[in-house]
């Protein structure tokens, strides 16, 4: 099975492609591959509670790849790590680190 790590930098309000992306990652958790998205920066402002993006909002419903959002990113824009979206887990840099020693493909966007 292949592993996919997409990273995820931009908020899907500064740039008109980000919908685009995710749907890239649902299409490849469709056709078996395991799939993670990774947000960071300023990707992780999609995964506030009551942050109003479908695109991100319809990949979670469909519960097909594992979203996480970079812990330090969070902090650093003052959301709890427990005000997030359900189906996005907080997790730190080093599960990236860890997908790519066990050989993800990486895309960052």
């Amino acid at each position: 099975m292949n592993k996919y790590l997409l990273i995820q930098s931009k908020s899907p309000w500064e740039s008109g492609d980000v919908a685009e992306f995710y749907e890239l990652g649902q299409e490849l958790g469709q056709a078996g591959g395991s799939v993670t998205l990774f947000l960071v920066q300023n990707g992780v402002m999609a995964a506030r509670n009551g942050a109003k993006d479908s695109a991100l909002d319809q990949l979670l419903s469909k519960n097909q790849i594992r979203v996480l959002a970079d812990d330090f990113s969070l902090r650093e824009r003052a959301i709890d790590q427990g005000a997030v979206k359900a189906g996005v887990k907080p997790s730190s840099i080093d599960e990236v680190v860890d997908l790519l020693a066990g050989g993800a493909k990486a895309l960052w966007h």
